[in-house]
């Protein structure tokens, strides 16, 4: 009975069980209200979803604020605080380039993004913080400003289901321009597969912490691309200048796997390095993990 139970749990959060349900805020409600519903049997536990805070009462406040468990306690009266300074404003940004459109199996790492993305918001929203979306490839395509209300969830969504990958990657002047928009500090989250030099990368994402945004980085990879796919001889193509080049894996596997773990470590230590939160991600991981990894950030903040 209890394996049967964990096995519902892991096709829950399976990114590609999970695509096969077409309505992307039905996809989203099932992966967060699942997700909430085990928090307590998490690693997570004791993670609170509410953000209020408390003062004792004072006359003039309003009756409905009052909290009769803490006056059960303590015989005293307190006041549930919502503050505008409480709420987060979190900006999800989606790479929608080229390359985020490869995949080896039946999901792409942009499917994969897309399905995190609403995941996101949805939660964000369950908090009562503003979330907002960029989707950008050489440039910015869509921004949509932080907003904490359910119809703009819509409007993220909406946008979602109707882009496709397209373009080459340019995540230094994407961001770069992105800054014009974002006033008030809040928290970036950059959803990508990094394929950009990552001096200019991580630059970029230091001008953000300078001007005190939080920032977390989810690194998409697709399985295939942290080691080469078996087989005598293939053709690679560059899904973004359109360049060719064969290759036998069996020649190259080795050399190559060293290379992928070096960008993987030049991102991760560079990204320690400027208090940037850092996740990777292949699109076979459980969309629970990434759930996971922000719900960690947003309780420090």
């Amino acid at each position: 009975m209890q394996n049967n139970f964990i096995d519902d749990r892991k096709k829950l959060f399976d990114p590609l069980t999970l695509a096969k349900i077409g309505n992307l805020f039905l996809r989203a409600k099932i992966v967060v209200e699942g997700f909430i519903s085990g928090l307590h049997q998490s690693p997570f536990k004791g993670w609170s979803l509410e953000f209020a805070q408390h003062r004792e009462y004072t006359s003039g406040d309003e009756l409905k604020y009052l909290d009769w468990r803490i006056y059960g306690r303590t015989d005293r009266y307190f006041v549930k605080q919502y503050e505008e300074e409480t709420n987060l404003k979190s900006y999800l940004v989606l790479d929608c380039s080229n390359s985020m459109g490869y995949k080896s199996g039946s999901l792409s790492k942009f499917d994969y993004g897309c399905s995190l993305a609403a995941c996101l918001a949805y939660l964000m929203l369950k908090q009562s913080d503003a979330v907002g979306l960029t989707l950008f490839n050489n440039k910015i395509e869509t921004y949509l400003p932080a907003r904490s209300n359910w119809a703009h969830l819509s409007l993220i969504l909406n946008k979602l289901e109707t882009v496709y990958p397209s373009g080459e990657t340019k995540i230094f002047s994407s961001l770069s321009d992105l800054g014009k928009y974002i006033r008030r500090r809040g928290l970036i989250i950059l959803i990508s597969d990094l394929f950009e030099e990552s001096a200019e990368v991580v630059k970029i994402l230091k001008y953000f912490r300078y001007k005190k945004n939080e920032v977390i980085v989810f690194h998409l990879l697709d399985p295939s691309e942290k080691k080469l796919p078996e087989g005598d001889a293939y053709l690679f193509e560059n899904l973004e200048n359109k360049e060719k080049i064969s290759a036998e894996p069996g020649l190259i596997r080795e050399e190559y796997i060293q290379l992928m773990d070096n960008f993987i470590e030049n991102y991760k230590l560079n990204f320690r390095r400027s208090d940037i939160d850092y996740s990777l991600f292949t699109t076979d991981t459980s969309l629970d993990y990434a759930l996971g990894s922000y719900l960690a950030k947003r309780a420090k903040l």
